[in-house]
């Protein structure tokens, strides 16, 4: 909130503080090589910063209002949402946008690029998520199905360009309407209504194989999911609403953070 990012050693020793923006910072994201920092802020900016010396390369300021979130496409290529309804897709070192998508009619919260780089996901408050493509203007898919805002997005770790490269390439979907959706990404149809929860979605996160989704509610409850039939095969109550799920690299513990202060790892 207060407009800067920090960057930290492993042992917790500050070795740079990124304080260019003039508005709190809504998301923050290492490129593959992590060699760059990318951040998007109130400020309606987004901005590319060396992560060695903490030095700005290249501000952005293609939106009309408050930059929400940002994801790289590749090492010097990302996405950016905003309240303004649009997406940009931007290059470090072009002073224009590579694309511009318009399509939603009410801000959005996220965007994601699939394993492969070649589809870019966006959700917004308009209860819609798109799926777009560089090689056109208008969405390859329109996700409609939430009855509320849909808060956040997560492709499945399968599909071209990931490890799991047979496994088809699945989108999920968390909706203030306290559901989460999985969605075909080549034909944009609906697989699974996931709808155990009670309160708003924050949060979903597939498992590095991509055969279980995590998902983190308000109601206190972190469920897992079995991709393929959408049952729900474990959950965890905490005291708290969650605000993220998280994976470990083998696949074996959920990590969850809870409105009451709590941190809770999770043996699945």
């Amino acid at each position: 909130d207060d407009g800067k990012a920090r960057i930290w050693t492993a042992a917790g020793k500050l070795t740079a503080t990124l304080a260019k923006h003039k508005g709190s910072i809504f998301s923050l994201k290492w490129n593959p090589s992590g060699t760059l920092l990318l951040s998007g802020s109130a400020d309606k900016t987004a901005i590319i910063w060396d992560a060695k010396d903490g030095t700005a390369k290249q501000q952005f300021a293609f939106h009309k209002a408050q930059t929400l979130d940002v994801d790289w496409r590749d090492d010097d290529s990302f996405a950016s949402s905003s309240s303004d309804r649009m997406v940009y897709v931007c290059k470090l070192g072009s002073a224009s946008a590579l694309k511009c998508f318009a399509g939603h009619t009410d801000e959005v919260n996220a965007i994601k690029w699939d394993p492969s780089g070649t589809l870019l996901a966006s959700c917004s408050d308009d209860q819609s998520a798109k799926v777009w493509t560089m090689s056109q203007s208008g969405a390859a898919h329109d996700l409609c199905g939430h009855a509320k805002e849909i808060y956040t997005l997560k492709w499945s770790p399968t599909g071209a360009g990931s490890k799991n490269a047979q496994a088809p390439l699945v989108l999920a979907t968390a909706s203030f309407d306290s559901t989460v959706r999985l969605w075909d990404a080549q034909t944009g149809r609906c697989l699974h209504v996931l709808s155990k929860h009670s309160d708003p979605v924050y949060s979903v996160a597939f498992s590095p194989d991509g055969r279980r989704l995590a998902s983190g509610s308000f109601d206190k409850a972190m469920h897992v999911w079995d991709v393929a039939d959408g049952r729900c095969v474990k959950t965890h109550m905490g005291k708290g609403g969650i605000f993220e799920v998280c994976w470990n690299a083998a696949g074996t513990k959920v990590a969850a953070c809870f409105a009451n202060n709590l941190l809770a790892v999770v043996d699945v």
